[in-house]
């Protein structure tokens, strides 16, 4: 069963647009039809998937939208993006709309025909993309979830786990043909016994060939421990990743004050011994400097 987060409706890519006018600002983009909250199309290599995108003017005046395919991916932070305008070389690519260009009358809802067509060679799998509309410099977007039939495989890796203060980093790669949404797991043990266990969480849809760095803040970490961190995630499709690092927690701040007193204590001490010295004639072990200038003497004599 597919999670909320893998069926994400529409993509708002909106940058407010100064003095926008509150009839562009109203359009809304989806599916046509029956109000699917997203594109879900499936198909052999060769095949020809046609479906319609649907754009609604609420406003008083005529509205002039323009439209656009485009590759979808996850940025390096785990967060769904779509590609630019002539960037898209994936399932972009294989997306030819009836227009590229359309005026919406006002109170009026438009259904623009697009066609999906499934290169001869293509893998099977998950090949993500959206079709795109914008006014002005708002744009949003409509996820078209394309399916190519065949075998599927869900894997997961985790790379580069790092342990840095209170900060835990690590890599996540789909390694896989379908995209997941994994659940991670972290937990680490110390000399004395186990110091953190993070309850299992949700991550964000992780598309397939993707790779996105995860960031845990460990603010309540051993001051002065030796701790082994294990990151585990697991996906639907029994897929399941582990990955550990090693990191020593030190307070060097401690350490320092500890070894500045020390310093000056030992100073203090040849001080006192240099002092006692010249105050007394004698040296720390309680010899008699003359006693020693004559043991120099006798040992120059017998050469």
């Amino acid at each position: 069963m597919r999670s909320l987060l893998a069926v994400v409706a529409a993509l708002a890519c909106a940058l407010s647009a100064p003095a926008a006018r509150a009839a562009d600002a109203a359009w809304t983009v989806g599916p046509g039809g029956d109000g699917r909250p997203y594109f879900y199309l499936e198909g052999v290599p060769g095949a020809v998937l046609e479906d319609k995108l649907s754009v609604t003017n609420p406003g008083a005046k005529p509205l002039t939208v323009r439209l656009r395919p485009a590759d979808a991916y996850n940025t390096s932070s785990g967060s769904f993006a779509v590609r630019g305008a002539r960037q898209s070389k994936g399932a972009g690519t294989w997306i030819t709309l009836a227009s590229d260009r359309v005026t919406v009358p006002p109170r009026t809802r438009a259904e623009i025909p697009f066609s999906v067509t499934v290169p001869p060679g293509a893998l099977p799998g998950d090949h993500p993309g959206a079709v795109m509309a914008a006014v002005g410099e708002r744009e949003a977007g409509v996820r078209i979830h394309l399916r190519v039939s065949g075998p599927t495989l869900a894997a997961l890796t985790v790379e580069d786990v790092r342990v840095s203060g209170g900060i835990i980093r690590c890599t996540l790669v789909n390694r896989g043909n379908t995209a997941l949404t994994p659940r991670l797991t972290v937990r680490a043990d110390g000399l004395f016994g186990q110091v953190l266990r993070r309850a299992p969480r949700t991550l964000p849809e992780l598309l397939p060939a993707q790779r996105v760095t995860l960031t845990e803040k460990w603010p309540d970490h051993p001051s002065l421990d030796s701790v082994k961190v294990r990151v585990e995630v697991t996906a639907e499709g029994d897929a399941l990743a582990e990955a550990s690092a090693s990191a020593t927690f030190v307070p060097w701040g401690t350490v320092a004050g500890a070894a500045a007193a020390l310093l000056a204590v030992s100073g203090g001490t040849a001080l006192w011994c240099v002092r006692l010295r010249r105050s007394t004639g004698r040296t720390p072990d309680g010899t008699g400097a003359e006693q020693a200038d004559g043991q120099r003497e006798l040992t120059g004599a017998a050469r």
